[in-house]
């Protein structure tokens, strides 16, 4: 469990897997049905076209929230300390690329190639991200402004697309601390929206 007066970066870490790990099986499925290997009636098809919009729409909102809350704080609170000039520049790349995933879901086979582009842009960028803004964030933030910016990332996305992912990406041991801090109205939410998510995943990715 963090310390109260450290920003707790949990939530953006297990956010962060999720966008990467939905990402890259995504670009999986789409490049098995490219090849012919999957089938993908209408009904998969729609199914994996509603999940990769949202998706979308979540990694913008969450890179969105990074350049208009998190990076003015950081420069606020650790000055020279941070370089923010690759990370900026790799958020350029996503809405360019997040339009043209979106564009080819006419035809999920279409998208492969830009979804697999995306989960590679994803998986470098996440990974330097978290190398190297995690631990000025736990040295310069306050727990408070850090607090701040989860409130805002939290205003933006959608509940019954974000929070049954989180917990399907989750370990145990972070499921167990964001059950702590979260409340019974956590088990809740995901008790009502676990069905509807797990089905989804057998139709689009073929998951139990």
């Amino acid at each position: 469990m963090t310390s109260p007066n450290v920003p707790n970066v949990l939530g953006f870490r297990i956010t962060h897997r999720a966008m990467r790990g939905d990402a890259r099986r995504l670009a999986e499925a789409t490049q098995e049905i490219a090849a012919g290997r999957q089938s993908c009636d209408a009904r998969r098809a729609a199914a994996i076209r509603d999940f990769t919009v949202q998706l979308c729409a979540g990694i913008h909102h969450h890179h969105s929230v990074e350049d208009e809350v998190l990076w003015p704080l950081l420069v606020r609170s650790a000055g020279p300390e941070v370089d923010l000039t690759d990370l900026s520049d790799d958020h350029s790349e996503l809405d360019p690329l997040l339009d043209e995933v979106r564009a080819a879901m006419a035809d999920p086979a279409q998208a492969a190639k830009p979804l697999a582009r995306l989960a590679d842009l994803l998986d470098e960028h996440i990974e330097e991200e978290e190398r190297v803004i995690f631990p000025i964030i736990e040295r310069h933030v306050s727990a408070a402004d850090w607090n701040a910016v989860e409130e805002v990332a939290r205003k933006g996305g959608k509940v019954s697309f974000e929070l049954p992912r989180i917990e399907q990406y989750a370990l145990p041991s972070e499921m167990a601390e964001l059950r702590k801090l979260a409340g019974p109205v956590l088990v809740v939410l995901l008790a009502l929206m676990r069905g509807g998510h797990r089905r989804r995943q057998r139709l689009i990715f073929g998951a139990a």
